[in-house]
């Protein structure tokens, strides 16, 4: 084996370590700082947004979203169950109850189709995750949640860039939640940020990540609060990541479209796909075996890494999980029980060349024809 491939790699190709040593020789290392305010600015433009809240990372930003919308205990949020654990987390740390909904066939996204029905009245809010970087269709969603009185949070974790019907991830929903992990398409090593364009909820997000403090009154704090800040050295990295988001994200495509090449004449795989009213920026580039058990799935990303190939299984769906498995039957759920059941994440990060992605993908094809 001359070499691995890891399925996420973070690329750190700009001034991040000229900025970060700016923020060492100033000595402003915490939650004040100038990165963070220009950081903050810097990704609402990027988003097409007003505002953004920079938080210690993409589950506290939700978390903040919930809160400033105003969810509490006895209320429903709808959410995927198709999805990573921290969106039914958020919901959970509010005293809420995550209602799950299944997957659209084709993007894997939460399926408007099914939202209606799950609307009762303790439904407050629908969350839609942007899975793996394909938007959700949220012509739909937006529609209900008018006719319903709800309000819609984007979790755009894994979804930078994205864009829905030429508007980008961030500004589409009454507030947006990004991830800035090491694994995301830009990265501050942990890292969050909430965006929206409502300026109420923005001061309401910010009153509560900085432990409920009155702006205007130091060490008086009107709400019990959090501290969900992001750090001057974070803020540093962010910005610049920032700088080279569009380079990230053309990474991204380029490495899509090399996988696409390579895979897509293979018809025991679906690939991942791109409607017509979306951009999808392929966070990870993922692939459904089109038959076969988990196990077999399983066996396909051991094989993988025998050859140096990092894989991962797609999320399990949250209502196997055992915090939620008993608040609605699996029966309810069938694509995303399959498609969970059948998914492989493949390596996915910038310095990737067209002959790794050949090498991954026949490596792939071989195992896929041997089961």
């Amino acid at each position: 084996m001359d070499k691995f491939y890891p399925v996420a790699l973070p690329v750190l190709n700009g001034n991040e370590k000229k900025y970060v040593m700016d923020c060492l020789d100033s000595t402003w290392i915490s939650s004040n700082g100038s990165y963070i305010k220009r950081f903050e600015e810097e990704f609402a433009a990027f988003c097409q947004a007003k505002h953004a809240i920079a938080c210690n990372n993409g589950t506290t930003a939700l978390h903040l979203a919930l809160l400033a919308h105003g969810v509490g205990p006895g209320d429903e949020i709808i959410v995927p169950t198709l999805t990573f654990v921290a969106t039914a987390n958020a919901v959970t740390y509010c005293g809420a109850k995550p209602v799950f909904v299944d997957s659209e066939p084709e993007t894997w996204n939460i399926d408007p189709k099914r939202i209606e029905e799950r609307i009762t009245p303790r439904t407050k809010g629908i969350v839609a995750v942007h899975l793996y970087g394909h938007p959700a269709d949220m012509d739909p969603i937006r529609q209900l949640a008018r006719q319903y009185g709800l309000f819609v949070v984007e979790d755009a974790a894994e979804a930078l860039g994205a864009e829905y019907k030429g508007q980008r991830t961030g500004g589409l929903g009454d507030s947006a939640i990004f991830s800035l992990f090491g694994n995301k398409i830009i990265t501050t090593g942990e890292g969050g940020v909430l965006t929206t364009n409502d300026a109420a909820l923005a001061e309401r997000a910010q009153l509560l990540r900085g432990q409920g403090m009155d702006p205007q009154r130091r060490y008086f704090h009107t709400v019990i609060g959090y501290n969900y800040r992001m750090t001057n050295i974070q803020a540093a990295i962010g910005c610049a990541q920032l700088q080279n988001a569009e380079w990230h994200i053309a990474q991204r495509l380029r490495i899509a479209d090399h996988y696409t090449k390579y895979l897509r004449d293979c018809s025991a795989l679906a690939l991942p796909v791109q409607q017509d009213w979306a951009k999808n920026v392929y966070w990870l580039f993922s692939v459904v075996l089109r038959e076969g058990s988990e196990a077999e799935r399983d066996e396909v990303i051991r094989r993988l890494q025998l050859q140096g190939i990092e894989s991962r299984p797609f999320f399990y769906p949250m209502h196997v999980l055992p915090p939620y498995e008993k608040l609605q039957s699996a029966s309810e759920f069938p694509v995303a029980g399959r498609i969970a059941a059948q998914g492989i994440n493949l390596p996915s990060y910038g310095t990737l060349t067209e002959a790794d992605v050949r090498y991954i993908s026949s490596t792939l094809l071989d195992i896929v024809s041997s089961l």
